[in-house]
């Protein structure tokens, strides 16, 4: 741990403005990001006596090695800095809210010719409407299903719309009326999307002078005698009414908000966001985060107001924002988020009616989500750290390792050679940080192993030290270490994490005695010892550590060995996945994937011009250069690598005895030519 006077600034060297901090661990590497009014009075809390500062900061402050800062005009300003920096490096002492699930929208693609009504998830794109949140998409599938029958907007997929066109002939929605059919020409493109408007309205909202419009349509139906007309629209009524009844109205017709409410505790928070518009809450979310830092219910709020409307624009930003508990620097909140609105929003806490009873069911919610979380973590918890425990008795380290990186490798009789390296951080996997390995048969500069083969200790050998050379050239760039093969570590002083940055407490390679003794090979090479080293054997799952004649046994209860078996199996399955698919390429290549600077769209010419390779074979070089794109020079270069090429013989019907001509055009990227496959 670092003194934080080691790294304190000097007097006077901090300005009396606003701005964003940043502080830096030792590898250079930002660990956390904060704004303030006066840079001055916010970093001189940092540099108190640390028994005087809460445990979370103290932590903090000690694992920092650095600060740096820059001075902005404006709060604003920095609000939005703090908020791209926060997202650009993803600091471990910031807080963080997970997403406890990915929740779906109703969304209409007004960007297209005929806009489409569909459920959509993930980032939002430029041109579609979109409704929700919602909790469920089985919800928002029941809605659109009742208000297809007044609003018949087009649901189906692109090829299904396309096919539809081909054939001249609607699919089934088409035909029980869901769906105005724009495919065959029912409706033009414009009454599909004035359609598709009137949906979007009524989905907003603006529901009241709809239904007035068809109960007057419906009476004078009535009166006009037309009654099959007036009992369509008196369908149509109750349909819209029907799904109107699925968010019930909470506040007044005209109220356009978003509620925020937080329940904590010392360690967790959860946030949860009911999203009311038009009087009706038309969608809610929730998070839950670890309070990493030091950190009330006003700031809370704040990083879920920064996170929730980060990336919104327009009328994504309601008018008004009720929250529990306001932000230091609410004006500065508000103008950030009339900024990404367009119009002045209102940030307040509800004080009294039917807003403030709205916000106390939002808050019960938040309640249940952060018991519910806790329940279904405790277990998580005390198993996870049961299992760090056991294996760092087991295998006599001196702290649970809460870093696990394990290394596997995959091969087909010696072909394809790949390895994967899969990491575990406190029990759980971090996918964002596994890799994946080429075996080349070298480390550096030095040749380890020659030829072709199934030699999986000198192959675990190389990808245990190119981890790890990787490892120090990135402690390079602090000086911690001094490169002796030439190679440049990254030129870039950026603070984000690195490729292979973190070193780990444990390395697990999958297999025994020969594989542990290859790592720690590796490993010594390079000069690293306080990184411990087992491998876990697949036939009777017994613990091999370096040097030692016996294996270590741990109980088959155990919650320890359990862990470890995950991360193997993880590695294993990440490795073959790797495998598969460079197999799958090499096996797909032709003749035309030897021919230099022949792409993808040529070879496709070239195929679909003579209907096959084996005609492309046959054919002269005038007779090549007759297709599209093909000049001379290529055709001479495709004919003389046909040439070279071992023509397949015919394929046989095993069913028939029949010979099969190879008349069919051969696939894009793909050889007809049975024979090259082997």
């Amino acid at each position: 741990m670092a003194d934080p006077s080691s790294y304190r600034p000097q007097p006077g060297q901090i300005p009396d403005s606003p701005g964003v901090y940043r502080f830096r661990d030792e590898h250079r590497r930002v660990i956390y990001v904060g704004k303030a009014k006066s840079l001055r009075q916010r970093l001189a809390n940092y540099f108190q006596d640390v028994a005087g500062l809460h445990p979370r900061t103290a932590t903090m402050v000690t694992t920092a090695a650095s600060v740096e800062w820059t001075v902005v005009s404006t709060e604003v300003e920095a609000l939005q800095l703090e908020y791209s920096w926060i997202k650009e490096y993803d600091p471990r002492f910031n807080v963080k809210y997970r997403d406890d699930k990915s929740y779906p929208s109703l969304a209409v693609t007004l960007n297209e010719e005929y806009p489409r009504v569909q459920v959509m998830r993930g980032p939002k794109k430029k041109g579609v409407r979109y409704f929700g949140p919602y909790a469920h998409a089985w919800a928002i599938r029941e809605t659109v299903d009742l208000m297809l029958r007044v609003f018949p907007v087009r649901t189906c997929s692109a090829g299904v719309f396309k096919r539809s066109a081909q054939i001249g002939r609607p699919c089934l929605l088409g035909y029980i009326g869901k769906c105005s059919a724009p495919c065959v020409g029912r409706v033009t493109p414009e009454e599909h999307r004035e359609l598709a408007e009137d949906f979007c309205d009524f989905m907003a909202g603006r529901t009241g002078a709809y239904l007035s419009r068809l109960e007057k349509e419906m009476h004078i139906a009535a009166e006009d005698m037309e009654y099959e007309k007036a009992a369509r629209l008196r369908d149509d009524i109750g349909a819209l009414r029907r799904a109107m009844e699925k968010n019930a109205v909470v506040l007044a017709d005209a109220t356009d908000a978003d509620l925020i409410a937080v329940a904590e505790d010392e360690l967790e928070a959860a946030v949860q966001i009911f999203h009311v518009r038009g009087g009706r809450v038309r969608g809610q979310r929730g998070w839950v985060t670890d309070k990493v830092e030091a950190v009330d219910t006003a700031g809370l709020v704040e990083h879920a107001l920064q996170q929730l409307y980060g990336e919104e624009k327009g009328e994504s930003v309601p008018k008004e924002v009720l929250v529990p508990a306001l932000p230091d620097d609410t004006p500065a909140l508000a103008q950030w988020l009339a900024e990404r609105r367009g119009s002045q929003v209102s940030l307040r806490i509800p004080q009294r009616g039917d807003k403030k009873a709205l916000m106390e069911t939002v808050h019960r919610n938040a309640q249940q989500s952060l018991a519910l979380h806790k329940t279904k973590r405790a277990g998580d918890l005390t198993t996870r750290s049961r299992a760090l425990e056991e294996i760092a008795e087991a295998l006599e380290l001196d702290g649970a390792p809460l870093r696990i990186e394990c290394f596997d490798i995959s091969h087909l009789q010696g072909d394809d050679v790949v390895a994967s390296m899969v990491v575990f951080e406190d029990g759980l996997a971090r996918k964002s940080e596994y890799r994946r390995f080429q075996i080349k048969g070298r480390v550096g500069d030095t040749q380890v192993w020659h030829g072709e083969g199934q030699d999986d200790v000198r192959s675990m050998h190389e990808v245990v030290s190119r981890r790890f050379r990787r490892y120090l050239l990135e402690k390079s760039r602090t000086g911690e270490w001094d490169p002796q093969d030439g190679e440049d570590g990254p030129s870039e002083d950026d603070g984000k994490p690195k490729r292979f940055a973190y070193p780990p407490q444990l390395v697990v390679v999958d297999g025994g005695r020969p594989q542990v003794a290859a790592a720690r090979r590796a490993l010594d090479e390079l000069g690293i010892d306080d990184v411990a080293v087992c491998g876990l054997a697949k036939r009777l799952e017994e613990v091999w550590l370096p040097g030692e004649d016996d294996p270590v046994v741990l109980p088959r209860t155990s919650e320890g060995l359990y862990l470890l078996q995950r991360v193997r199996d993880e590695a294993h399955r990440f490795a073959i996945q790797y495998q598969r698919s460079k197999r799958g390429k090499r096996l797909k290549a032709g003749p035309l994937d030897e021919v230099p600077g022949l792409g993808e769209s040529r070879k496709l010419a070239l195929v679909k011009h003579f209907g096959s390779v084996k005609k492309l074979r046959q054919a002269t070089i005038d007779q090549i250069c007759e297709v599209p794109g093909i000049g001379r020079k290529t055709a001479e270069t495709v004919a003389a690598a046909l040439a070279g090429a071992v023509p397949a013989g015919p394929a046989v019907n095993t069913a028939t005895g029949e010979i099969i001509e190879d008349e069919n055009p051969a696939p894009a990227g793909a050889s007809s030519e049975r024979g090259t496959e082997q």
